[in-house]
């Protein structure tokens, strides 16, 4: 039986989605590695509804039209599974993670992280972020090329390990550090042995196996440790938040403890980063920006360099699109969606779309701060609906606060004039040599 069979009948006669009849394989080779360049092509042919054929998910369809975005994010959450569309991560995150699960059981643990990311708790990280990043600046060569991109890995990584546990020292969380840091250094050909065992016995899967085994000791070992500390009731981090909810039946297993812990530490670092390692690479290269975001860390302009994280995010979306998979058919644009496909509101086609951002290549923070910023829906970088992302506040104040202690010390500059071009990193889109930038005193 094809999926195609498989799927429910709809009584509609309208057609499925246009889109390229390239095989699978070569479908996913394309879109993991150049989406920043396949899917505006694809777009000038198909319109704003286009069905691809990927692995693992099969039947893929990218939006690109604000009102269907619209629907898809207002929608039912009993249509639009969002954990469902996130399969993809499901080897890597867990089966209970927060971006793997669907209506009540997501509920849940939304229900259970939030506090963490919100309020006097999201207030409260702004000491120790501030601390990090000024440890962090103080230690940045002058006159020296060298890659932002790596070096805002490092920080948000300290950052985020703060958060969740609460410390950062000891062997076991040095160990964790290092390995954390190899298992997102990964690209297209690594996913592939997410979702094939027999991949896995073999090269650079078996390593990541490996490497993912020994990450989940790590934390286990962690869990079990914390789970007798006698002063657990006075924490604040995420973990030992988790470990105390008062109600009984939102009391966690080691298992879904394990799996939200590791959506947070991949999760809430590397795309902080990389928004960083973007913004220096636009700001190093434009003086007329560059002199204002100075200005703006010298006045402590918060909301200017908010808009140059903000900005970033638009003009380098870190992740291009979200996910939904269906579980009933719907219709967009004319176009029969069937239940079983995944829908995908594409970030980069609408923050590159001249009538939702004019002028879209062109680096303006300006335009955050200026008529009330962009229109409703034409940004998403944190996704949209009731899945948008729980971290969204948390990492804005941390790309502030780093913007922050960087251009109050230092002047920057490119290490060439031609700029880079996006590469993939696992699910990302990341600065093709690092976002490589050289630093000097003010």
């Amino acid at each position: 039986m094809t999926t195609a069979d498989a799927l429910p009948r709809t009584s509609t006669t309208a057609p499925l989605p246009p889109g390229p009849r390239l095989p699978p394989g070569l479908q996913t080779l394309l879109f993991g590695n150049f989406r920043h360049v396949l899917m505006p092509v694809l777009r000038r042919r198909y319109g704003d509804v286009i069905k691809l054929y990927l692995y693992p998910e099969r039947h893929v369809v990218q939006l690109a039209n604000l009102d269907h975005i619209k629907t898809v994010f207002n929608g039912p959450v009993t249509t639009f599974h969002a954990g469902e569309g996130n399969i993809v991560l499901k080897p890597i995150m867990g089966e209970h993670s927060v971006l793997l699960t669907d209506e009540d059981v997501h509920l849940r643990a939304r229900k259970l992280l939030m506090p963490a990311f919100h309020g006097s708790a999201l207030r409260g990280y702004r000491g120790m972020i501030t601390e990090l990043a000024e440890q962090e600046v103080s230690r940045w060569p002058t006159g020296r090329v060298f890659s932002s991109h790596a070096r805002m890995q490092a920080l948000t990584l300290e950052i985020i390990l703060r958060v969740v546990f609460g410390v950062a020292e000891g062997p076991r969380l040095d160990e964790l550090r290092r390995l954390l840091t190899r298992a997102v250094d990964i690209g297209v050909l690594d996913i592939l042995g997410w979702h094939n065992e027999k991949l896995r016995k073999y090269g650079l899967w078996k390593r990541s196996a490996q490497t993912q085994e020994r990450i989940d000791e790590l934390i286990y070992a962690e869990i079990a440790e914390r789970r007798t500390a006698p002063d657990l009731a006075e924490r604040s981090d995420v973990l030992s938040r988790l470990l105390t909810v008062p109600a009984e039946d939102d009391h966690l297993t080691d298992a879904e403890l394990r799996d939200q812990l590791v959506t947070l530490l991949l999760a809430g670092h590397e795309t902080t980063a990389t928004t960083l390692a973007w913004s220096f690479h636009e700001l190093a290269r434009d003086p007329v920006r560059h002199g204002a975001a100075l200005e703006a860390a010298d006045n402590e302009d918060e909301k200017y360099l908010e808009a140059v994280a903000k900005e970033a995010m638009r003009l380098h979306p870190v992740i291009s699109e979200v996910a939904r998979r269906l579980t009933e058919d719907i219709e967009l644009g004319g176009y029969r969606i069937p239940a079983g496909y995944t829908v995908m509101p594409s970030i980069a086609m609408v923050h590159g779309d001249a009538e939702n951002h004019p002028s879209p290549k062109l680096f303006r923070p300006e335009r955050f701060l200026e008529n009330g910023g962009p229109g409703t829906g034409t940004w998403f970088p944190f996704g949209g609906g009731v899945r948008r992302c729980l971290g969204a506040g948390f990492s804005l104040l941390e790309a502030t606060i780093v913007l922050q202690a960087v251009l109050s010390r230092f002047h920057l500059s490119p290490d060439r004039s031609r700029p880079e071009g996006p590469r993939p990193r696992h699910i990302t889109m990341v600065p093709g040599r690092g976002a490589r930038i050289s630093v000097r005193p003010r």
